[in-house]
């Protein structure tokens, strides 16, 4: 991290202004070199400098120059932000006159790379940063803001507090016997700190995986035979004409996708093949496809006609949905009831032709995800695949520990299991990680972040 980097952090396009940020040691001395006021190299920090951006002699742009000195900065390191007007011209010329004078344009996520390795921010407040930008509803800025504030952060560094307390005890008990005064750690206050630290763990576990739900949306399943509705529903829920509706089965051959927001619930649809037995091939495919669905949705729409009796096809796609998150969509209630609903859950009537009752869609989905009480808590989740998929490794540490203790495991091996689960907590804020996690985690920034 020696060298000085520079990248456009405005959105590419023309607007009012645009900005250029640069970073790293040279960071004030490189724009000195294209820049007209010359106070602004011996400024204090946290300044902002008016003048213009030259090219030799020649005038680039009238700009304000923004001057933050290290340590006070999001990297940590010399900071400098050229404001100038927002022509796509104007700002990639500036940008190319900082890369001939000596910086190295940033990799995706560099700038908020660099305060996590200059210690500035942690990894989950590093997510954070990423979800505030990605943000598509308020909450999800909510729960964005709380990882970017450290709450969420600090709640793992409590854990972490809590585990190590009961390690150090074990530690004094084993290397200290000889001391009365030292609080004896039996097998059974051990295994009273741990079911503790478990109930803890799982609530954090299942209120984030509603925090992940609520930041990157619900993939959402519209399923069914041929020609129940589901295209028609999905345009009617989107209100655009996104995928192709005819009376043909098996119009829809693959699956179609759309986003929908309702109030602070994100639902990713995919509107699936019909499933039905095909000998068509491509058709078939399209089937496989949505039948594999059902089991990565979050939740299924499962629509069935208002008009016609429960076919074999409908009984069968009834049978792969138990124990899943699913509506039972009753489409074309305009029409005459032939349907035996007496068996179906969460039953919703709507026709998808006459734009009736599709409304309800959304409050029934609002009321499964049990959006109204997730809307007055904290919000101090994780959200992230990757913090969560650990968080899981540690709940099945603590149980394993647990049955350890039962089964009279040595102490000092439980010892070690605790550690073990200490780390894993850590690999969540970025007290321990590789290059390739890092890698991977902040290529999904856009370049001026």
């Amino acid at each position: 991290m020696d060298d000085t980097i520079a990248a456009i952090s405005t959105a590419q396009g023309v607007g009012a202004i645009s900005i250029i940020r640069v970073s790293g040691n040279k960071a004030i001395d490189i724009v000195s070199k294209i820049f007209s006021n010359k106070d602004f190299k011996n400024a204090p920090s946290h300044t902002i400098h008016y003048g213009y951006i030259f090219d030799g002699d020649e005038k680039v742009d009238e700009v304000l120059v923004t001057l933050m000195r290290t340590p006070k900065t999001f990297t940590k390191e010399d900071v400098v932000e050229i404001n100038a007007h927002g022509s796509i011209m104007t700002t990639d010329k500036i940008l190319e006159l900082l890369l001939i004078n000596g910086c190295r344009l940033a990799e995706p996520g560099e700038f908020t790379k660099r305060a996590f390795l200059n210690g500035r921010i942690d990894l989950t407040e590093a997510e954070g940063v990423m979800n505030l930008i990605n943000s598509k509803t308020d909450i999800s800025r909510k729960i964005a803001l709380n990882q970017v504030g450290g709450k969420v952060s600090n709640m793992i560094r409590v854990l972490r507090d809590e585990l190590a307390l009961i390690i150090s005890n074990i530690e004094v008990n084993i290397d200290y016997p000889e001391y009365e005064d030292i609080e004896e750690m039996t097998t059974s206050k051990i295994k009273s700190n741990l079911s503790d630290l478990e109930d803890k763990i799982n609530k954090i576990f299942t209120e984030s995986k509603n925090g992940e739900v609520l930041t990157n949306g619900i993939k959402t399943a519209i399923v069914g035979k041929p020609n129940v509705g589901k295209s028609s529903l999905l345009n009617r829920l989107i209100g655009e004409e996104k995928a192709i509706v005819t009376d043909i089965q098996g119009t829809t051959r693959d699956s179609v996708e759309a986003t929908l927001r309702i109030d602070n619930l994100i639902l990713n649809l995919i509107d699936t093949a019909g499933i039905r037995d095909t000998d068509d091939l491509v058709e078939s495919i399209g089937v496989d496809k949505s039948i594999q669905l059902i089991d990565q949705a979050d939740l299924i729409l499962f629509v069935v006609n208002y008009n016609e009796i429960l076919t074999e096809e409908d009984k069968i796609i009834l049978s792969k949905l138990k124990g899943k998150n699913y509506i039972t969509v009753v489409n074309k209630c305009d029409l005459d009831k032939k349907i035996d609903d007496s068996n179906l859950d969460n039953v919703i009537y709507v026709s998808a032709l006459k734009d009736i009752n599709i409304d309800e869609i959304g409050k029934k989905i609002k009321n499964i995800f049990n959006l109204e009480k997730i809307e007055t808590t904290d919000l101090t989740y994780l959200t992230s695949a990757r913090s969560l998929s650990i968080l899981r490794k540690v709940l099945d540490s603590v149980k394993e520990v647990r049955k350890g203790i039962e089964n009279n495991y040595p102490i000092d091996m439980v010892e070690i299991d605790l550690k073990d689960i200490w780390n894993l907590l850590g690999e969540i804020i970025g007290e321990s990680y590789d290059e390739e996690l890092l890698d991977n985690l902040f290529s999904r920034f856009c370049v001026g972040k």
